[in-house]
């Protein structure tokens, strides 16, 4: 028997699972999110992935990104089973405005957002984080390192977002499942705390 299938995770979750908890993966058009979702998720996640045409080059900025050749035009989907008794659900969201709708409809009963942020378009995320503000997510926001892309010290990252002082910030690689994974802990101890500050 091929071992790969052996450490596959089943396809259905244990009977022991009590908990789940849906996680949005946003930000602005092509930072990462498609990646970041298939990076982190145990089962072959669920994509919605179109090839991009010319009747989309006068609505996507295509700028810094010229070798992107698809965009998501629903959702990305994934699972992560945290213990025997949580699991995660991972909705990745499409980053262009013409699917605020759309946004907004995947954004009911989600606990918080992860916001990628690419550090060359900085000023593409003030989109992304006044829908996720206006749905009252608490949120963590993690700088998708890029390659060769620059980097900048947290504290002007945050001063350039106008980021809270309560609020995570964190560096991450997309393609790298560790990395990906510290983002996400980032969110949920997030999460934590702001559980236990309430009356």
């Amino acid at each position: 028997m091929d071992s790969a299938l052996v450490s596959e995770p089943p396809p259905h979750l244990p009977d022991t699972v009590r908990t789940s908890v849906k996680i949005l993966i946003v930000g602005h058009f092509a930072v990462g999110k498609t990646t970041y979702i298939g990076t982190l998720s145990e089962i072959r996640p669920l994509r919605t992935e179109e090839r991009m045409t010319q009747a989309g080059a006068t609505v996507d900025d295509l700028a810094g990104i010229k070798d992107k050749t698809t965009t998501t035009v629903a959702m990305d989907f994934g699972r992560l089973t945290l213990t025997d008794e949580i699991v995660l659900y991972l909705f990745g969201t499409p980053g262009q405005e013409r699917f605020t709708r759309l946004w907004e409809d995947l954004a009911h009963g989600a606990l918080g957002a992860l916001i990628l942020v690419d550090p060359t378009r900085l000023e593409q995320s003030f989109a992304v984080m006044d829908l996720v503000e206006k749905q009252g997510l608490p949120y963590a926001v993690a700088v998708n390192d890029f390659d060769g892309s620059p980097t900048y010290p947290a504290d002007e990252v945050r001063e350039a977002l106008d980021l809270a002082a309560a609020t995570p910030l964190v560096t991450c690689d997309a393609r790298d499942r560790r990395s990906s994974t510290e983002a996400l802990i980032s969110l949920v101890d997030h999460l934590l705390t702001l559980d236990t500050e309430q009356p």
